[in-house]
């Protein structure tokens, strides 16, 4: 997440002080992310040396210095929310890591691995949802996330799903080289235009 950004996009509203910054941070985005107010002075600090916000010269520095928007920091934002993110490599997942690690683990039952964290998904989805039945038509910004984690929750689980399938169907057939003497394909994956 840009903590960068997001103070930015708070600017465009009208000068804030620091740790006005924060709190609207927590609130807009339903108080999910919490954020450390040094956190927002340094990056306001940063955000100030590159040119993308400007504060009061005259206040001392500390919790009432006044912080603005300029036009490069408007440019500097507008950029990012038209960029998309760059999803062309797969991020370095934990969960996916232990699947691949557990494959190779003498002893290991990869079944029971996937078994307890789908579990455990399946039970934060149900956190999840309790917790946007009791508050999230009372904030859309919590609404919001809340349906990002549940459709990215499901997602995983379904992952796990899919991966316990193709476990399943690989122990069935007939043995196959050592995958780990096989070539190595580099994964290629872009927007074509």
């Amino acid at each position: 997440m840009s903590v960068r950004h997001a103070l930015l996009a708070l600017l465009t509203e009208g000068p804030k002080y620091g740790l006005q910054l924060r709190e609207e941070f927590v609130a807009r985005t339903g108080e999910v992310w919490p954020l450390n107010v040094g956190q927002v002075y340094t990056t306001l600090q940063r955000l100030e040396r590159d040119g993308l916000v400007e504060s009061d010269d005259a206040a001392e520095p500390g919790p009432q210095k006044g912080f603005r928007i300029t036009t490069d920091g408007e440019q500097e934002l507008s950029g990012w929310l038209r960029t998309p993110p760059d999803l062309t490599s797969p991020p370095r997942d934990e969960l996916v890591i232990k699947v691949l690690v557990a494959l190779r683990v003498p002893g290991t039952n990869v079944h029971e691995v996937i078994q307890v964290h789908r579990r455990y998904l399946v039970e934060l989805m149900q956190q999840w949802t309790r917790l946007k039945e009791d508050e999230a038509d009372f904030d859309l910004g919590l609404a919001l996330v809340v349906d990002a984690e549940l459709f990215r929750l499901d997602s995983v689980i379904r992952w796990l799903d899919a991966a316990d399938g193709r476990l399943k169907r690989a122990a069935a057939e007939p043995a196959t080289p050592d995958p780990a003497a096989t070539p190595r394909i580099r994964l290629k994956v872009g927007v074509r235009r």
